[in-house]
């Protein structure tokens, strides 16, 4: 800050010459037009003062034709004025003590800063000089010894008075300023105040922000060291807590309609509903009247101590805008005597008293003015002054006007805070000069143990004691000491509440104390607070409201961290705390709920015994193993009959029992998986269709081979009978008959088995029982390896479904188990192929058609399970494989057996040998026959020779 062209004044020069006494000369450079109160007749001690008593500096015209003077003030300010009144109040006090400073009567100089910065200076240098006029470094005066200033208001004010005092150590004691730019000794060594440190003030908002959970916030603060300071310290603490805010707005300090409409605008735009206020109460007044002008509600205020009891701020009709504002005020106190003392106010005493009455009762002490007024008056009115009014002219004060009747500002000594902050700092430079009159000589602070003079101590003499002085203030015995310039901070937190009548009023709902523990520094009562709407619940103030559990914040790109969108956890993710940043993934056994909030365990599913559809299944596998069972024991009461005879009894057995085992397997894949039935169930389905299909290959393999040799037989015997018809129309030719008829006979008994006997069978039924037992064997030992090296076991699937856990069978090795069930397939095709060859066998039965269906029924049923089996998932995968089991059972079941139980039980008329045999020939002449045709083969085709000879 540039003070270059405040500091007004004589810059002296001495001249010395060695015939001529020394000789100084001063010459004005500038006039410096200070108001305020000085008493120092007769003191032995001189206190200065410094009040923003007026709002503002008068505009000056720029004229530079003469000698500058400092412009004068206006906007007189009734409540600053009281904190003169105050300091003059507290002087008077202690001159009238005997047990404080009794030997010594303080004197006073007190200036009138005007709020602003250039007048501060102007009165700190004309204090500091001793005379009206300001001289740099020199103390004109020789009256009683300077003490220290009391002042300068604000903060910026006193930032600049107090860069000045440094540089002469001299002491400064300030009542408003808490900026806390001036807790730096190293700028400001010789500063100290009685108000708190605005970093208590800044923690203490912060903290009531977080108190109320609001998290989007706008900030307003003066265009000066009070305001910046105040707000940077508000903002650090809070959006290191998570708080953003939603605007931050600079009060002017030269008024400027444009600057208030822009921050009006944006105070309306804004979602915020809290806003944070550091500024003087003369900055923030026209902004409070844009806002009345427009109406602005809805809004909760926090005012810092600079405005939260302002009697300018507080006007009627503000109800509407400020009502539920909460602030921070320092501590109040009753000064007893005060009032009696503000209100015995003489109007004639001085200039400033003399602005104060005019201006509090709206009319003039001076006659001549009132006249000059009246006359104008009367002259726009075209009439004359009558003597009368000649003589007391309307606007004239008549000095006898009541003050306690005016009920203003200036007698309100009902929150009495920055006053009792005055009324401290008058007592600490008294209670330090009074530790300073009374060192005891051999014992003082000095060098050598010296002590000061009480009338020609130095400045910085005084600030020892200042920076040392501990006492009780008056009527309240608050303990006041100074810590490295600062007071303890202690605040109470107040609540602007609408009274019946509209008027606001101050009702403290709380405290902060900043040198008590943290989590116990503020106290707050919520249910005693009104708030400006019409819940009970405190207003929210977020840009984006909380997220709920089960979702999590997803930051806004280009947007503060406080404006986010709630976005829902994914599947098998939670989040269980409001606003959470991530969600949680949840362990392996568990899953979201339905909100997500909280991880479930999973569902366990498995295909029980008892729920309807492991029942159906158990039914259906029962019924199957009984109906197989059954078919067995029609076969051994029909053991001796011709058709259980011609289809090898303990083969038929054999395949009932693997079709047993079959159909009992399926109810072990029911129930929770455990190592036995998993093993169990894989083995035994194995093993009981590699014994089915094995014992329908040796079948279906002996009905393919009678099937070729019958083929070969009747096409020799074809070949043989075209043979005898040609022997046989040689020999009619030649006239020789008898010895073609005995050729033919010979060739046909030789043609008609040229390998032997074609009744008899290349595969007996020791082969098929071998084939199906070596088959068997094969498979055994393959499931056997496979239990011992990689065998099936229980496992969690966790991964085919979220939400559920299937406990199924892990068949251990991929490998190992397409082996096993391709050796199964394998047989099945093979037995398929077999009987597919021997399909045109005729006989009554036609077996090898009924183990072709049975095998084209297996297929079906298989190749559509595979299909089935991978679009399903848990327990109906289970389910799908043990309907195919069942339904490849049961097709071979019905295809093998239903046509032989059908002859057994419903025309056992038709099992007789002679039913075994073939059925005649078809008419097409194909050759076609079954096992019981093939014995009487070669008799058919020794018919159809000697048909043919006898015809020919």
């Amino acid at each position: 800050m540039e003070i270059s062209h405040l500091l007004l004044g004589l810059c002296a020069f001495l001249h010395f010459h060695k015939s001529v006494s020394a000789e100084s000369t001063c010459k004005l450079k500038a006039k410096f037009n200070l108001n305020g109160y000085k008493d120092v007749e007769k003191k032995k001690v001189v206190v200065g003062g410094m009040f923003p008593v007026h709002q503002r500096v008068t505009s000056t015209d720029g004229n530079t034709s003469s000698v500058p003077v400092s412009s004068g003030c206006e906007g007189f300010n009734f409540r600053t004025f009281r904190w003169t009144q105050t300091m003059l109040f507290a002087i008077e006090e202690i001159n009238l003590r005997t047990d404080l400073l009794p030997k010594t009567d303080l004197g006073y100089v007190i200036y009138d800063s005007c709020f602003t910065i250039s007048k501060a200076v102007e009165g700190t240098l004309t204090y500091l000089t001793g005379q009206d006029e300001a001289v740099p470094n020199y103390r004109c005066g020789d009256g009683a010894p300077l003490a220290a200033l009391v002042g300068a208001g604000g903060s910026d004010l006193s930032i600049a008075t107090a860069r000045i005092l440094g540089l002469y150590h001299f002491p400064q004691v300030s009542y408003f300023s808490s900026c806390s730019a001036l807790e730096s000794k190293f700028q400001f060594p010789t500063f100290l105040r009685t108000i708190p440190n605005d970093v208590h003030q800044s923690t203490a908002i912060a903290k009531l922000v977080l108190h109320f959970g609001w998290t989007w916030v706008g900030t307003i603060a003066a265009d000066d060291d009070y305001g910046k300071y105040g707000i940077k310290e508000f903002k650090e603490q809070v959006e290191e807590a998570g708080v953003c805010i939603s605007f931050s707005e600079t009060l002017p300090k030269v008024s400027s309609p444009e600057d208030i409409q822009r921050i009006v605008d944006t105070v309306v735009e804004s979602t915020a509903k809290i806003i944070v206020v550091f500024s003087s109460d003369v900055d923030l007044s026209p902004l409070i009247v844009e806002l009345l002008r427009h109406n602005v509600t809805n809004r909760t205020w926090i005012a810092s101590e600079a405005w939260v009891t302002s009697a300018l701020i507080n006007q009627p009709g503000v109800s509407s805008v400020l009502g539920g504002t909460l602030g921070f005020g320092v501590k109040r106190a009753n000064i007893p005597g005060l009032q009696s003392y503000l209100l015995s106010l003489d109007p004639y005493a001085d200039s400033l008293t003399e602005e104060f009455w005019e201006t509090a009762f709206n009319c003039t002490l001076n006659y001549g003015k009132a006249l000059r007024e009246a006359r104008e008056r009367a002259k726009a009115a075209n009439s004359t002054l009558s003597r009368a009014a000649r003589a007391v002219p309307d606007g004239l004060c008549t000095g006898k006007e009541s003050l306690q009747r005016l009920n203003s500002t200036y007698s309100d000594v009902s929150q009495l805070r920055i006053t009792y902050n005055v009324y401290k700092a008058v007592y600490a430079v008294a209670h330090a000069l009074h530790n300073l009159e009374h060192c005891v000589p051999g014992q003082g602070p000095f060098n050598r143990n010296s002590c000061a003079e009480i009338t020609s101590f130095e400045p910085w003499q005084l600030m020892y004691y200042l920076k040392n002085v501990r006492f009780n203030v008056p009527h309240t015995e608050e303990e006041i000491f100074f810590n490295d310039g600062d007071v303890d901070g202690y605040y109470d937190i107040i609540n602007w509440q609408v009274k019946g009548d509209g008027e606001l009023s101050y009702v403290i709902v709380g405290s902060y104390n900043g040198t008590a523990q943290p989590e116990a520094r503020m106290t707050i009562q919520n249910e005693s607070i009104v708030w400006n709407n019409e819940d009970v619940e405190h207003p929210r103030s977020v840009c984006s409201e909380n997220c709920q559990p089960g979702t999590r914040k997803g930051i806004r790109q280009g947007e503060p961290v406080c404006c986010f969108d709630c976005i829902p956890c994914a599947d098998g993710e939670i989040s269980n705390t409001t606003n959470a940043r991530e969600c949680i993934q949840c362990s392996e056994d568990y899953w979201s709920n339905a909100v997500r909030d909280t991880c479930v365990p999973k569902t366990i599913e498995f295909l029980a015994f008892g729920e309807p559809l492991g029942i159906t299944l158990i039914v259906i596998s029962a019924f199957g193993a009984l109906v197989t069972i059954a078919v067995g024991v029609v076969f051994i009461v029909n053991l001796g009959t011709p058709l259980v005879k011609a289809n090898d009894a303990l083969l038929s057995f054999s395949l009932l029992f693997s079709l047993v085992v079959t159909f009992l397997c399926s109810i072990v894949f029911l129930g929770e998986p455990q190592p036995w039935s998993c093993m169990t169930s894989q083995v035994a389905l194995a093993l009981g269709f590699a014994l089915c299909l094995s014992s329908i290959m040796g079948k279906a393999a002996v009905l393919m081979l009678r099937a070729q040799a019958l083929k070969a037989a009747r096409a020799k015997a074809k070949a043989a009978a075209k043979a005898a018809k040609a022997a046989a129309e040689a020999a009619a030719n030649s006239g020789n008959p008898d010895v073609i008829v005995t050729n033919t006979n010979n060739n046909n008994n030789t043609d008609s088995n040229p390998g032997g006997n074609p009744e008899k069978d290349k595969l007996t039924f020791a082969h098929q029982r071998a084939i199906a037992a070596v088959a068997t064997l094969i498979q055994a030992v393959a499931c056997t390896v496979w239990l011992i090296i990689l065998p099936p076991h229980p496992v969690k699937n966790t991964a085919a479904q979220n939400v559920k856990i299937i406990l199924e069978c892990d068949e251990g090795s991929v490998v190992f188990i397409c082996c096993i069930f391709a050796y199964d397939i394998l047989l099945a095709l093979l037995a398929f192929i077999f009987a597919f060859i021997a399909r045109k066998l005729e006989d009554h039965l036609s077996e090898a058609k009924c183990v072709t269906f049975g095998m084209l029924v297996f297929f079906i049923v298989w190749i559509s399970f595979v299909p089935a089996y991978l679009s399903t998932r848990g327990k109906f995968m289970v389910a799908v494989q043990i309907f195919a089991i069942l339904a490849s059972s049961f097709g071979l079941l019905a295809c093998i057996f239903l046509p032989k139980c059908y002859v057994l039980l419903v025309k056992p008329e038709r099992n007789t040998e002679e039913m075994m045999r073939p059925r005649s020939k078809p008419r097409d002449g194909t050759s076609t026959g079954t096992s019981a045709s093939l014995a009487t083969a070669a008799t058919e085709v020794n018919a159809t020779i000697a048909s043919t000879a006898i015809d020919d």
